[in-house]
């Protein structure tokens, strides 16, 4: 069986797209080609890779990516995180399997430091839970 190759898709590819990678890498394994990008980039926010290392998942190689790069990769299925991208989405040329959910932007987060970084946790985990369920549905 081939591996399938998965692109997350958000905004800035700064964060949720990027936590997303993480945990598609993570649960997928060598079952799949995990890419992110945006539809702009915004690099990749120090916050997200400091709770993705909480958990034990280090994303500081991960880099911030534009869409129009991955022009030479026949997606499988392209997950949009944010409803700004599922809007902006590019055509995928093939037969791509399209999947939508709406996360909160934690880097919109206000309050204390403590407050902001308890948003990037709240994401993070909810974002482990679906990438969680992702692979089990329509990875394995």
């Amino acid at each position: 069986m081939s591996k399938k190759n998965i692109l997350v898709l958000c905004t800035g590819n700064s964060c949720r797209s990027q936590l997303a990678e993480g945990y598609l890498r993570y649960f997928a394994g060598d079952k799949a080609n995990v890419y992110s990008a945006g539809i702009e980039t915004h690099g990749v926010n120090p916050k997200a890779v400091q709770v993705m290392a909480e958990d034990h998942i280090d994303i500081s190689g991960h880099t911030s990516n534009h869409v129009d790069e991955y022009q030479a990769i026949s997606f499988d299925q392209v997950i949009t995180v944010c409803d700004n991208a599922n809007e902006a989405c590019p055509f995928f040329p093939g037969k791509v399997e399209r999947f939508h959910e709406n996360f909160p932007d934690p880097a919109k987060a206000t309050g204390t430091p403590e407050q902001v970084i308890n948003e990037f946790r709240r994401v993070r985990d909810m974002i482990k839970v679906y990438a969680a369920d992702f692979v089990n549905e329509h990875v394995n």
